[in-house]
């Protein structure tokens, strides 16, 4: 959307109301979050467990390259206990040492063991990234498919944004859990063989500090869901707005969106208010866990001695506590409570899987062709009295077209930049819906009505080649494409000497390594395979030099059903049957020979020279 007004808007709320307004709909969204987050554990953890099943061996590698952690917590605290109880108080100095070395060197084997520790880590966090970009495009390309015309910048914030806070959400996470998992465990180990009664005196504000720091999760998880979900609304408004900032200004609408930006931004104000406002449970949380055990073990100290308690486990239960216990738990429960609770906000607006994408029926070519040369069953279009606007308030681009497009015509469209030969061209293929008008598709004989037929294609200025072997590219659109096609397409469109270099029909194309031209060569022959009813091409020669461009317009010509060109030399013009020449809601139709004489934006276009009526008599 660009201009006039956002879908997210509320029509007529004055600008002094915008706090107020937001303040009053948060709390509505905050008593629903308690449930919507629990709903939003279920449906994570339907998808979660299933994905660390498929992973168990990633799983456990990092496992068994954390026991060296374990090891190395355990030998910390038992051995400055030992350098004091056996060697220093026990006037054996040398023992003490070795204890003490013993303890220093515990440390070496964890700093080697990152490496395996991280390429565990990656076997697990890059596949969640890598799925979840996924659903953001499919997702977005779902959309883009059932309203083309609508604003989604909210999509590229799913794409990026969110999947990034998924991907160091999730690594963190696993860090966080795996550290205090495994140095707890090692810290509560040699907390028992120091002495048992250290674990009744530490382990309760644990608990206590625990049972807190959980019952805030839930909560935590609603407000960072509203927080989100008011983020991607003030994004896809911005987006919208600075789409339209000319017709705003031009329209006199500026005062109303500014009114509704502010709006949505107090919103999201809001949201971050409620969310920061548990911050104090937890750290009340955090000092239970981190701070009250030291203390709770000096009070309890002459107790301790009074149940056996040397020297040196005391001193060693302290290094356990503020070495090593201590800060796993405060990390674990930081990365749960700011990571963990957008991982799982974002984890649970990814959880909807999208409808899968078209695909191309197998043995069934786009085009209506089914051998080497055969002439494809056409399709053409009609339009009538279409209109288009990039936005309510904004000046159409096409204004009460009519255009036929007759089964098997040769049609050019030329004009001046930005009258709409692009937005023509979407319409034509059914990816853009116009603002007023109709559009029927002149279908083949014996198919159904309904929709954008079978066999209709677009080939945009920007040509998409993917990694893969020259065939693949080539069969993108014709699956069932046989040899002799992929043969007679490379040599139809001139393109025998980059297919050589590649390497042949088998090569891989290195998308990086080709020139836009090579990329659209390939991209053409591609549509040649494909023999499509109807071929719309939108500047996809614009790489090309004329001769080169020159051969691929007339080979596409004779395989298409009906070519449209959009095209950006004269030369293309001269080539077509008939020429559209746009200039805005102006339009003029004919075939090139006439348009020198009717058309001067024609004559100034392609350079064609009025060729004066012949007088009487001569």
């Amino acid at each position: 959307m660009s201009g006039g007004r956002s879908e997210t808007a509320v029509e007529g709320q004055p600008a002094g109301d915008d706090r107020a307004t937001a303040q009053a709909v948060a709390p509505a969204r905050h008593r629903t979050g308690r449930s919507a987050s629990r709903g939003a554990l279920r449906r994570v953890g339907r998808q979660g467990l299933p994905f660390l099943r498929r992973r168990w061996r990633a799983v456990l590698g990092l496992c068994a390259w954390s026991l060296v952690e374990f090891v190395q917590t355990f030998l910390t605290g038992f051995g400055v206990a030992q350098a004091l109880d056996r060697g220093f108080l026990a006037g054996r100095p040398g023992v003490g040492l070795v204890w003490l070395t013993v303890a220093a060197l515990a440390a070496l084997p964890a700093a080697a063991t990152a490496r395996g520790l991280f390429g565990r880590l990656a076997d697990l966090v890059e596949p969640l990234r890598d799925g979840l970009v996924r659903r953001a495009s499919a997702r977005a390309l779902n959309e883009a498919l059932g309203r083309p015309e609508a604003n989604r910048t909210g999509a590229v914030s799913r794409a990026t944004h969110q999947s990034e806070i998924a991907r160091d959400g999730w690594a963190g996470l696993v860090m966080a859990t795996r550290s205090c998992l495994f140095a707890g465990a090692g810290a509560v180990v040699g907390l028992a063989v120091l002495a048992p009664p250290l674990l009744v005196v530490v382990l309760p504000p644990i608990v206590v500090g625990w049972v807190l720091f959980l019952a805030t999760l839930v909560p935590m998880a609603g407000r960072q869901r509203a927080y989100l979900e008011a983020d991607e609304r003030l994004a896809e408004h911005s987006g919208a707005l600075a789409g339209g900032l000319r017709d705003l200004a031009a329209t006199g609408g500026s005062a109303g969106e500014a009114a509704r930006y502010s709006a949505l931004a107090a919103e999201q104000e809001a949201a971050a208010r409620a969310l920061a406002g548990w911050s104090a449970a937890r750290v009340a949380a955090l000092a239970l866990c981190g701070r009250v055990p030291p203390v709770a073990l000096l009070a309890a100290t002459p107790w301790l001695l009074g149940q056996g308690l040397t020297a040196g486990a005391l001193v060693g239960a302290l290094t356990y506590l503020t070495q090593s216990l201590a800060p796993a738990v405060h990390a674990l429960m930081t990365a749960l409570g700011t990571a963990g609770g957008r991982l799982l906000v974002v984890l649970d607006r990814f959880s909807e899987r999208p409808a899968e994408l078209p695909r191309p029926r197998p043995g069934a070519a786009p085009g209506a062709a089914t051998a080497a040369g055969a002439a494809p069953a056409a399709a053409g279009v009609a339009l009538r009295g279409v209109r288009f606007a990039y936005g309510p308030a904004a000046r159409p681009v096409l204004d009460g077209l009519d255009l036929t497009v007759a089964p098997g015509e040769h049609l050019a469209v030329i004009g001046p930049s930005g009258t709409g030969k692009s937005t023509l061209a979407g319409i034509l293929t059914g990816d853009r819906t116009p603002s007023a008008g109709t559009v029927a598709w002149l279908r083949p004989p014996g198919e159904a009505d309904g929709g954008v037929p079978p066999g209709v294609v677009l080939l945009p200025q920007q040509p998409y080649v993917f990694t893969g072997s020259l065939r693949e590219n080539l069969e993108y659109l014709r699956p069932d494409a046989g040899e002799a096609e992929l043969t007679a397409a490379v040599d139809a469109l001139g393109m025998r000497g980059t297919a050589d270099r590649i390497g042949g029909l088998d090569g891989e194309v290195r998308p990086e390594a080709l020139s836009l031209g090579e990329r659209q060569l390939i991209v053409l022959a591609r549509a040649f395979v494909a023999a499509p009813a109807l071929l719309v091409l939108d500047e996809a020669t614009g790489r090309l030099d004329a001769a080169a461009e020159a051969r691929a317009e007339t080979a596409l010509a004779a395989r298409a059903g009906t070519l449209v060109v959009i095209a950006h030399r004269p030369a293309s013009a001269r080539r077509a049957e008939r020429v559209l020449v746009l200039d805005g809601p102006r339009v003029v139709l004919g075939p090139p020979t006439e348009l020198a004489a009717r058309s001067p934006l024609y004559r100034e276009l392609t350079g064609e020279v009025a060729v004066p009526p012949a007088r009487a008599g001569e």
